[in-house]
């Protein structure tokens, strides 16, 4: 063979293997991958129309005959060709072309094309058209035409064909029991069949809207893996061992509640007595505590590590940012150390040698309950006896990392109990779906004496408004957080890896801190005689200790901050917030940021700043904020907006659990599933396992975590 035809035969396997590349980019390994690649929309090649019947606008098929073809040179060069189906004449424009497509599309060539219909300078045309060349016996499509989802060096000519090939031998035998299916239900196999290719007479809207009855059959068929699932993981976890932590008469959790500077609300005390329940079981604990901004979670976890370090048990509390690390840590040492209680801290920024201490403390069991963020979970820190794993703001840790706290007591045959907190409550129909596994324990009302914030939205064109605001509050006496977007934010992120490594973080990558750094500069010229603190993610953790210490004790009368400041920053005087480029912020993280203020007896006010045009989704999110403080209702507008699965966010590990289901529209699907599920383990256990292996694979852990 000679050098240019080894070279012919390499780029003609590059060519073939390109698409085959970008298929197993997009997870299509397996016929059933293929089989579930569902389409995005569909176009009608079953019909044509005439060219004297075709509107402007209007996106149809046409059939005629080549009956002009040339290049023009005008600005640009242009294919144009023109082609006549007896009615009427109409103009194919191609801005960019091979030579070919001219020779090939020659007078007397017919042509079958597809594209929209405008008014151009001669009358009726098409930009870039889908072109086939055609006989006048060439019969149409019976069905209509799927448009994939694709990535590029995948055409969809190519992918249809993988697809159809897939679906012919994809395993999809019916493995349900006929009496557990709803009524009206097509096969599985009926069901993709028509999603791939339906009839020209099927109504378009339950195609796109999902409710066509084979829609429902996969719906219905990914929730009911996924509620098995779910109730497996329960199930499971009840033939696991753990402590049985009694909460002992006049024990710790008694002399904590009695010097606590504060009574608890209705909502905690029936929280704290839920969580006491589970811990007195010798099964593992697996509860979500979910409660909104300033609910008062942070003692509730404190009351219930008072029962596990009562009965002799250690308690680790992992946060996911150091700065909500150490509001904890501040509180629980202030409660628990007065009562003999040994708090540790661990953290990725600790020097080696104190480090070193804490670990000591922590392997011995001096000390009783550790604080700290990722570090806790390396694998050099060992626990002589832990009991209880508490995660704040669980969705921001990865499933791995959740996991990996869990297995540290796996030496002892035992597993510690978990609790689980939220500031981001979770809307009753994820929860029943997503959380069905979990116990969830709500505390639905606020303590005592706090105001309600106010919420105004404002263009950044009235920035120098807000400035005269902010300098007419700071004359009172007040504070003020000033908070700025960080479009490559990685603060807590790399360190976490980092921490979670087990190494220091040198390497950071480019960060563009200008946005924040300006503002500080501007607001202190405009405020002189006023403390204006800088607070970001690259501060060295001393140094963002020592800001947060000086804007609490009020000697910094406004901080400038990147969302490092979103969760556990507890300052009662600061009673102002304003959130510049608020629609580049999701929904959830701008209730938390305004959660902030309010924490006082004087009333507050979050000033979100917006810069137009702004997005449907982006009017949707100021529009929420401006209307409600309720986080529940905030939660269940989130959940309209973005869908279930970037609310769930770390739950999925980065890859959706439901990706036909839509929990907003399917609640009845939901509770049907899940009643066929609880039937489904009953009957057949091997059948159920199959279902969930079918649909969700590797997936089901991550429901577990």
């Amino acid at each position: 063979m000679s050098v240019s035809d080894r070279s012919a035969t390499s780029s003609t396997a590059s060519k073939q293997s390109a698409p085959a590349k970008a298929m197993e980019r997009l997870g299509l390994v397996r016929d059933i991958d293929l089989a579930l690649h569902l389409p995005l929309r569909y176009e009608d090649e079953t019909r044509l129309t005439r060219v004297r019947d075709a509107r402007d606008g209007d996106t149809v098929q046409v059939e005629g005959v080549v009956c002009d073809n040339r290049v023009e040179a005008r600005s640009r060069r242009q294919l144009l060709v023109k082609i006549d189906d007896g009615s009427g004449e109409l103009l194919l424009r191609f801005l960019n072309f091979y030579p070919s497509q001219q020779k090939s599309w020659g007078r007397g060539v017919r042509l079958r094309v597809r594209g929209e219909v405008r008014h151009g300078f001669f009358g009726r045309e098409m930009v870039h058209p889908t072109v086939k060349v055609v006989s006048d016996t060439t019969p149409l499509a019976e069905a209509l035409t799927p448009v994939y989802p694709t990535s590029a060096g995948l055409p969809q000519a190519y992918l249809r064909k993988a697809v159809a090939a897939g679906l012919s031998r994809a395993p999809l035998q019916e493995i349900l029991p006929p009496a557990l299916l709803p009524k009206g239900m097509p096969s599985l196999r009926e069901a993709l069949r028509f999603l791939h290719h339906p009839s020209p007479e099927v109504s378009i809207e339950t195609l796109e809207d999902h409710s066509h009855p084979a829609w429902m059959r996969l719906k219905f068929e990914e929730l009911l893996a996924q509620q098995v699932s779910q109730m497996q993981a329960r199930r499971e976890r009840a033939h696991l061992r753990a402590p049985a932590l009694l909460d002992k008469p006049g024990g710790l959790r008694q002399r904590l509640l009695e010097v606590l500077p504060f009574g608890l609300t209705a909502a905690q005390h029936r929280v704290c007595d839920e969580i006491a329940q589970d811990l007195q079981r010798p099964q593992p604990m697996h509860r979500l505590l979910q409660g909104d901004v300033g609910s008062g979670k942070t003692v509730v976890a404190a009351l219930s590590a008072a029962i596990a370090m009562d009965a002799g048990w250690q308690c680790a509390l992992m946060a996911p940012t150091e700065i909500l690390a150490e509001q904890h840590f501040r509180k629980l040492v202030g409660w628990l150390e007065p009562l003999g209680v040994k708090v540790a801290w661990l953290t990725g920024s600790l020097k080696a040698k104190a480090k070193r201490a804490q670990i000591e403390a922590v392997a011995s069991g001096e000390a009783q309950l550790v604080v700290g963020t990722h570090a806790v979970i390396q694998d050099q820190v060992e626990f002589a006896r832990l009991g209880l794993a508490l995660i704040d703001e669980q969705h921001r840790f990865g499933v791995a990392q959740r996991l990996q706290l869990r297995r540290k007591l796996e030496s002892s045959e035992l597993e510690p109990h978990l609790l689980m907190m939220s500031a981001t409550p979770i809307p009753r129909t994820l929860a029943m779906t997503y959380l069905a596994d979990l116990e969830v324990s709500t505390i639905d009302e606020l303590p005592p004496g706090r105001t309600p914030i106010v919420t105004r939205v404002f263009a950044d064109s009235r920035r120098d408004e807000v400035v005269e605001r902010i300098r007419d509050e700071v004359a009172k006496g007040a504070q003020v957080y000033w908070v700025c977007p960080l479009i490559d934010e990685t603060e807590d992120s790399d360190q976490a890896a980092d921490e979670a490594a087990g190494r220091a973080s040198n390497k950071r990558p480019p960060l563009d801190l200008s946005n924040v750094t300006q503002t500080h500069q501007e607001l202190s010229e405009a405020l002189p005689g006023y403390g204006v603190g800088l607070l970001h993610g690259r501060l060295p953790a001393a140094e963002k200790a020592e800001v947060m210490a000086r804007f609490s004790a009020g000697e910094l009368s406004v901080l400038v901050a990147t969302t490092v400041i979103e969760v556990g920053v507890d300052v009662p005087n600061a009673s102002l917030m304003v959130i510049e480029h608020a629609e580049r912020f999701g929904l959830s993280q701008l209730h938390q940021l305004r959660g902030r203020v309010g924490r006082g007896a004087v009333a507050s006010v979050c000033v979100l700043l917006y810069a137009s045009p702004l997005s449907d989704s982006g009017k949707q999110r100021l529009k929420a904020m401006a209307e409600t403080n309720d986080g529940f209702e905030i939660a269940r507008r989130d959940l309209d907006i973005r869908g279930p699965g970037e609310f769930m966010g770390s739950r999925q590990s980065g890859a959706a659990l439901l990706r036909f289901a839509d929990l907003s529209e399917d609640q009845g699907l939901v509770a049907r599933a899940r009643k066929a599920a609880e039937q489904l383990l009953e009957a057949d256990p091997g059948v159920a396992q199959k279902q969930v292996e079918r649909w969700l694979g590797n997936k089901a852990e991550y429901l577990k975590a």
